[in-house]
C-alpha cells in the first residue's frame, strides 16, 4: 500500500479524514479537512476525490463533501452494533413508553462511550447524547456502568486521567471515582446526577451478551427536578434484563449451554449463533 513520506499508508490518511465527521461537524470543505487532518491541501483534495468515487463521501451543493450513505449501508450490513440495536429497540420503545423521557444504549470505545441508539419523549429534559456521537465514560451514566464491569487495567486507564470536570457533579477524584465504580458492581446499576448536563439525572444498568459479559449499557435521562428518580430503575433494569435475553445472555446462576456452534442460555432458548 502506497505510503506518504511520514510513513503513513494511504488507508491510514484516509480514515483520518472519515473520522473529522462528527454530529457537530457533518461537512467540511477540502480546505477544513485539509487543515483538521494535517495533510498537505493536494492530498486532501485527491484523497478527498476518491472517497468521493467510492460512496464513501457525499458532496453538497456547496463545496464541502459530507459522510456517504454507502458508509451506513456497509456498516449496516455486518458491524456488532447492528444486532444489538436490533435486539434493543423493541425494549427500548416499552421502556419509552413506561418512563416518559430519553432512553438510549451504548458500548465502550477506549474511553469514550458510543451512542448506539436513542429514543426521546416530546418535552423530555436536555440530553446532550447523539447517535453515533461519544461523550466520555466517566461523566455519564452509561459510560459509568461500563466502566464498573471492565477489565481492572481499563479502570487504571480512567483513573490515571485526565478527569475532565464538565458540571459541579462530574466525579474528577480518582478515589471517588474507584469507590463508584464498585458500588455500581454491588448495586447493579447507577443513578447519576448531573455529572455532564446540569439539570438532567442519568440513570443506566448493564447489558449482558451470550457469555454472561457486559457488553453494553442501557440508560434514562431524566429532569434533576424529578423527585423520585429511582422509581424507574424496575422498568430500567427489566429492559436491560429483556435485551440480555435476547443476545442470549444466562439467567442468574447458570452457565452458558454450547450446543453445535450455538449458545442456548438456558432450555427453550433460540440459539445465538458463535462466530
Amino acid at each position: 500500500m502506497a505510503r506518504s513520506e511520514s510513513g503513513e499508508s494511504v488507508l491510514t490518511r484516509a480514515m483520518r479524514i472519515l473520522r473529522l465527521f462528527t454530529a457537530a461537524a457533518p461537512v467540511l470543505t477540502v480546505s477544513e479537512i485539509s487543515r483538521r487532518a494535517d495533510l498537505p491541501v493536494a492530498t486532501a483534495h485527491r484523497l478527498v476525490g476518491e472517497l468521493v468515487d467510492l460512496g464513501a463521501l457525499d458532496r453538497t451543493d456547496g463545496k464541502g463533501v459530507r459522510m456517504g450513505v454507502q458508509m451506513w449501508e456497509l456498516a449496516s450490513r455486518s458491524s456488532r452494533t447492528f444486532d444489538l440495536r436490533q435486539a434493543a429497540m423493541p425494549f427500548m420503545e416499552d421502556l419509552l413508553s413506561a418512563v416518559r423521557h430519553h432512553t438510549q444504549i451504548g458500548v465502550l470505545e477506549g474511553t469514550d462511550v458510543l451512542v448506539l441508539e436513542r429514543l426521546s419523549a416530546r418535552g423530555a429534559v436536555a440530553n446532550i447524547a447523539r447517535i453515533a456521537g461519544r461523550l466520555p465514560a466517566h461523566a455519564i451514566s452509561t459510560g459509568l456502568v461500563l466502566l464498573a464491569y471492565s477489565p481492572p487495567e481499563m479502570w487504571e486507564k480512567v483513573l490515571a486521567g485526565p478527569l475532565e470536570r464538565h458540571t459541579p457533579g462530574t466525579v474528577t477524584d480518582p478515589a471517588a471515582l474507584r469507590r463508584l465504580l464498585a458500588q455500581i458492581r454491588q448495586d447493579g446499576h447507577v443513578v447519576a446526577p448531573e455529572m455532564i448536563t446540569v439539570g438532567s439525572t442519568g440513570i443506566a444498568a448493564p447489558v449482558r451478551d451470550d457469555r454472561g459479559d457486559v457488553t453494553a449499557a442501557l440508560s434514562v435521562v431524566v429532569p434533576s427536578s424529578e423527585p423520585h428518580p429511582r422509581a424507574c430503575v424496575p422498568a430500567l433494569l427489566a429492559a436491560a434484563r429483556g435485551i440480555s435475553r435476547t443476545l442470549g445472555a444466562p439467567a442468574p446462576g447458570e452457565r452458558p449451554v454450547r450446543t453445535r456452534g450455538a449458545v442456548r442460555a438456558r432450555p427453550g432458548a433460540a440459539p445465538i449463533p458463535i462466530e
